[in-house]
């Protein structure tokens, strides 16, 4: 089940309770002949995603349209299809539009039905790929609304992606998603709602879509595994509308990295191939490299060396043809030594732990932003330990653990927590005074 936040946020517009609108539901229902005893707990199931029997939607629906004064449809309440998720697809754009403002409306005010969602899986997981993949395409996405969106307001949304993106790089995911989420409130969905020609709105639909990744990846970086997906499926039908395949194939690149995290490896290398696919030459060589070592570590982990070989190769190859200043923002990520901590964890599943601690070492000894830079030392002081080095994974564990600090991340975390153990079950010398200093940074409560 999906949370409904499209009657979660009427019912903020009407300004009725949970139990009020469950009050109102039975009294409707007495008028039809009907015996309704709901309370507000029922109302609170129905925003996690329950359908209601029966008369109830449309119950739903003329409370609401009394206390609004204008019509309110099923669609207008999320359930519009018995049967299917509330999801940004298979909808007008206009519509996406409405969903995907709800969903940042909840999120901003951290509704627990929102922040807990599962991410889901099977089907539903690989739709919004399958449609961003296969037509129809958007012929026209101009709107009229009040307020015309100009150029400096295209500028403004681009500007506050790479703010955004800088903040989660040094302070964390955590820190990051109420601001990014508070500004996509504020800005974003008002001109979304705005008026504009065809060639605006694509330039509009692709710089929301930008911002909604990040604010997508800051829910991954929280652990809201629900909530990300669907930030990444919105930024998916953002990307489709804008016509920029490449912005496609890179929100896919987050699906797969996602994918990897929760072990559905074969749904991570078939994403990467619809990415590589569907965006063809559009697709950069930096996007390009971080699909196929993605796809090696995925192979790895099914434990299929000689294509997870093979594709180490190809994102080797890619990472030749990289040109700085011919990338878009979103690839910046890519930077030097990325494909060999990619290659290195793929190795490292192999138990190629040679080739695997070269790769490390070599990520390590390139610049990174400070994120990364935790990430490529946690992975060099795996390595290490694995092949028995346990002096040099346990300098490289303080590195880790100094570079950390000041950071809000739940992925990083999980980072430090991991090499903790590997260091106390190696119970080498100095190992308990590397785990202390780890211990001391996962005391500060995120």
């Amino acid at each position: 089940m999906q949370p409904n936040t499209l009657l979660d946020a009427i019912l903020d517009e009407a300004g009725i309770s949970h139990a009020g609108l469950a009050a109102h539901v039975n009294q409707a229902g007495r008028a039809r002949g009907l015996a309704l005893r709901y309370e507000h707990t029922a109302v609170a199931r129905w925003l996690k995603g329950q359908r209601p029997r029966g008369q109830v939607p449309d119950l739903i629906c003329e409370v609401l349209a009394g206390r609004l004064h204008r019509p309110v449809t099923l669609d207008d309440i999320g359930l519009g299809v018995p049967g299917e998720p509330s999801t940004p697809h298979g909808t007008t754009l206009s519509g996406f539009v409405e969903r995907a403002t709800a969903l940042w409306r909840s999120d901003e005010q951290q509704r627990p039905h929102i922040l807990g969602a599962p991410a889901v899986t099977g089907t539903p997981a690989v739709m919004p790929v399958w449609e961003w993949e296969n037509p129809p395409e958007d012929v026209d996405v101009s709107r009229g609304g009040r307020h015309r969106v100009t150029p400096g307001d295209l500028e403004m949304l681009r500007a506050a992606r790479t703010h955004y993106e800088q903040m989660y790089r040094k302070a964390g995911g955590i820190a990051t998603r109420t601001r990014i989420v508070g500004f996509l409130n504020a800005e974003a969905a008002p001109l979304l709602r705005g008026s504009y020609t065809d060639a605006t709105g694509r330039q509009l639909h692709r710089a929301t879509g930008g911002l909604v990744a990040i604010a997508g990846i800051c829910a991954y970086d929280s652990d809201a595994h629900g909530l990300a997906q669907r930030y990444f499926h919105q930024a998916l039908r953002l990307a489709k509308a804008s016509g920029d395949r490449g912005l496609g194939a890179y929100v896919i690149a987050l699906l797969v990295n996602q994918s990897l995290f929760m072990r559905e490896y074969r749904q991570s290398v078939a994403f990467a191939e619809a990415a590589l696919r569907a965006a063809g030459k559009h697709i950069t060589p930096a996007l390009a490299c971080d699909l196929y070592a993605m796809q090696a570590k995925a192979y790895a982990h099914l434990g299929d060396g000689t294509t997870a070989l093979s594709c180490i190769r190809r994102a080797e190859q890619a990472a030749e043809r990289i040109r700085r200043g011919y990338e878009p923002d979103e690839t910046g990520y890519v930077q030097p030594g990325l494909v060999n901590v990619q290659v290195a964890e793929a190795l490292l599943s192999l138990g190629e732990l040679v080739a695997a601690g070269e790769h490390a070492a070599a990520a390590v000894d390139n610049p990174a932003h400070d994120r990364g830079r935790v990430h490529r030392l946690a992975m060099l002081s795996t390595i290490e330990l694995r092949r028995g080095n346990a002096d040099k994974a346990v300098a490289t564990a303080v590195q880790m653990a100094e570079q950390a600090r000041g950071m809000e991340s739940q992925r990083l975390r999980d980072r430090l927590r991991a090499v903790r153990e590997h260091l106390v079950r190696s119970g080498g010398a100095g190992t308990a005074e590397a785990a202390e200093l780890i211990d001391g940074a996962l005391r500060v409560p995120l």
